[in-house]
């Protein structure tokens, strides 16, 4: 353990040195991850990392999905609930079996259950890698939500047709009423799981004398229990983690303060970056692992990395072919749902058949379909060899590298170069609807002061002042109220006090606590003046 403990923590340093090169190149950081573990795998010497199979669920999916749960807004959700579920199922099944089709044709004893087994791994595309990616390009809010919708759902759909499969394999046998059953369970009885468990939460967060750490440290373990109690019930514990995170999330001001909110949020930030950093680097350190397993079956290099080419295309090829056929049953079927998509406005009727395909080559792998390779088991029951375990990891790998290097580093391009979404009318279509509620609120505001609180407007100076301030916004822009030149000063204002109050923390004996907490405001106001 202490030989690994410098490993691990250069491993994080490496993590945090590559995101801000990712970043100054404008490079989604997960693919600048996996080529380092590529690089980091060949230097000799190195501790071989290895994860415990049953454990890698556990480990890294409850968090992440937990975490993605809250970001997504649950009301664009239900708006695109049709498009995201076809995507989510079936897509996701649709492609499984396509998969399990071609590999079973091409890759020589591969049985249809094997390659339903590898449809599942490969199937569901990973939101951290497109999410990385995306944010490089402007796109508009549908298609994030669409995006960020699926990858919750897939995960889930993946992973039942992931057991299912294994199970025939371990068994011989796959009974279609028990399956069907089964697959109920773990959809209905995950997700009501979840939904419980969440409200059992948040009464502990509303009944406990909780503050921002204890809370924060609650939402931790939250994803965990959840996930530990649906897969005890044998149900699906992806689906209860999302379930019970979105519940979570609708009501999070119902049961969280300002400050549990503010620190849980950059608690959660560096958690989640820290997981997904080690799981991509992870990626690229299991290669020299995964083609020595290959070498031992006797299959060459050569036809393992085909065998890869062949997957990735056929994942690439299905996804985009479904994206065409749901943009066809669409018009057939719902043509108004046009009238209320981004792509109304787009004058151009090409475009509209060019964003099928912007989505079916936004598909990378990753995370998911990492654990789900490495969590299967090395052995069946009856202690022989799972077969071709090593032609299916490294087949996983390729389709991962292959998927976040190619759609990867392309996708941005492919954006620019369809000129989809015009980001000036976005900008403006934004500011307008900014300007609008900031001012109705204010508005707002005005009224409840005016009515609640008029006798002490009257006799107090303050709140007279209060009262002019408010009413003034609702008469000027944010660029009239605080121009560019403005905030400038402001902000040089902001980081002069700033070093006044950590220069008088260091040479006077106030409470430190006290300067924290002013230096604390100054951060809020920087952050709020970057909004405006």
């Amino acid at each position: 353990m202490h030989s690994l403990l410098p490993f691990f923590l250069i491993m994080i340093v490496v993590i945090i040195l590559l995101n801000m090169l990712a970043t100054k190149l404008k490079v989604a950081y997960p693919i600048l991850l996996v080529m380092a573990g590529l690089g980091v795998s060949i230097i000799p010497g190195l501790p071989v990392v290895k994860i415990d199979p049953d454990l890698i669920f556990f480990i890294f999916l409850p968090p992440l999905l937990f975490e993605a749960s809250w970001t997504i807004s649950f009301k664009e959700m239900k708006k695109w609930y049709r498009i995201i579920t076809s995507f989510a199922f079936v897509v996701v099944f649709f492609t499984a079996l396509t998969v399990a089709l071609v590999s079973n044709y091409f890759i020589p004893g591969f049985s249809i259950v094997l390659g339903l087994l590898l449809g599942g791994i490969v199937s569901p595309p990973d939101a951290v890698s497109t999410g990385a990616i995306t944010k490089f390009v402007k796109i508009p809010k549908s298609t994030s939500t669409i995006l960020e919708g699926e990858s919750l759902l897939n995960d889930a759909s993946s992973l039942i047709i992931f057991r299912f499969a294994l199970i025939a394999i371990g068994t011989g046998q796959f009974i279609w009423t028990e399956a069907l059953g089964s697959f109920l369970w773990m959809v209905l009885g995950g997700t009501l799981m979840g939904i419980i468990l969440a409200w059992i939460f948040v009464q502990i967060h509303k009944r406990l004398p909780t503050d921002a750490p204890s809370d924060i440290i609650i939402t931790l373990i939250e994803p965990y229990i959840m996930y530990w109690i649906a897969e005890k019930a044998h149900s699906s514990g992806v689906l209860c983690v999302v379930a019970g995170g979105l519940y979570l999330s609708k009501n999070r001001f119902v049961f969280l303060n300002s400050s549990s909110r503010i620190k849980g949020y950059s608690v959660w930030e560096s958690f989640v970056f820290i997981l997904n950093g080690v799981v991509f680097l992870l990626i690229g350190l299991e290669l020299p692992e995964i083609v020595k397993g290959i070498r031992s079956t006797g299959l060459s290099l050569e036809a393992a990395i085909w065998y890869g080419v062949l997957v990735t295309v056929t994942i690439i090829a299905t996804r985009i072919l479904c994206s065409y056929a749901a943009l066809i049953m669409t018009l057939v079927f719902r043509p108004q749902v046009f009238k209320m998509n981004s792509m109304a406005t787009l004058s151009d009727r090409k475009r509209q058949w060019i964003m099928p395909a912007i989505l079916g080559w936004t598909g990378m792998r990753g995370v998911v379909s990492l654990a789900a390779a490495l969590s299967i088991p090395v052995a069946l029951h009856d202690g022989s060899p799972f077969p071709h375990r090593d032609l299916i990891l490294f087949v996983t790998f390729v389709t991962i590298l292959l998927t976040l290097v190619l759609q990867g580093l392309t996708l941005p391009y492919f954006i620019k170069k369809a000129k989809l979404f015009d980001e000036e009318l976005n900008r403006e279509e934004e500011n307008s609807i900014h300007q609008k509620i900031k001012s109705e609120l204010s508005k707002q505001v005005s009224l409840y002061i005016q009515n609640n609180y008029q006798e002490n407007i009257d006799n107090d100076h303050n709140l007279k002042t209060l009262f002019a301030h408010v009413q003034s916004k609702t008469k000027v822009t944010d660029d009239q109220w605080m121009n560019e030149e403005g905030k400038a000063i402001y902000l040089e204002i902001i980081e002069f006090q700033r070093k006044y109050l950590l220069n008088l923390n260091k040479q006077s004996e106030i409470d430190e606590e006290i300067i924290r907490r002013k230096l604390y405001q100054f951060d809020l106001e920087e952050e709020r003046l970057k909004t405006i």
